[in-house]
């Protein structure tokens, strides 16, 4: 599928007081979606449920932060991060994840996530510190030209 670069500049901005809410299976397949989430990413809960939470992986994501993400959690530890997602029309949103395991008599059942807004410097600044990881990983870097 080939996409327009100007199709990935448009922002949707995640309101302060709201809260994304999923949670997956062991795969990562979601199995939940609040209603935020729907709003947020541009996809219906019908059209989200049953697919890879990487669905709304951003082609700006470096691959190492998921890589810490999946060592982080499957030790059973909560991760942390900055996250840019992509919207269904191709537009991006960025949140706050905090993702960790959910157990059930000291059995991990799934995985839950909550994502919050996070400020524009914040933004800037992953935004640089994502495009440096990817350069030094030899991962694709999309630039914009202006003339």
């Amino acid at each position: 599928m080939e996409f327009n670069e100007s199709e990935f500049l448009v922002e949707t901005e995640v309101p302060q007081d709201e809260l994304i809410i999923s949670r997956t299976d062991l795969n990562g397949n979601i199995t939940y979606a609040n209603e935020t989430f729907c709003e947020i990413s541009g996809y219906t809960e019908a059209e989200l449920v049953g697919k890879a939470h990487s669905i709304v992986r951003h082609p700006d994501m470096p691959k190492a932060a998921f890589s810490d993400l999946w060592s982080t959690i499957k030790n059973k530890k909560q991760w942390i991060g900055v996250v840019k997602n992509l919207r269904k029309d191709k537009g991006f949103y960025w949140v706050e994840a905090i993702v960790s395991g959910v157990y059930k008599n000291g059995e991990l059942v799934e995985y839950k996530s909550l994502r919050t807004p996070i400020s524009y410097e914040k933004k800037l600044e992953y935004q640089r510190l994502y495009d440096k990881m990817r350069a030094e990983n030899g991962e694709k870097i999309r630039k914009i030209i202006y003339e």
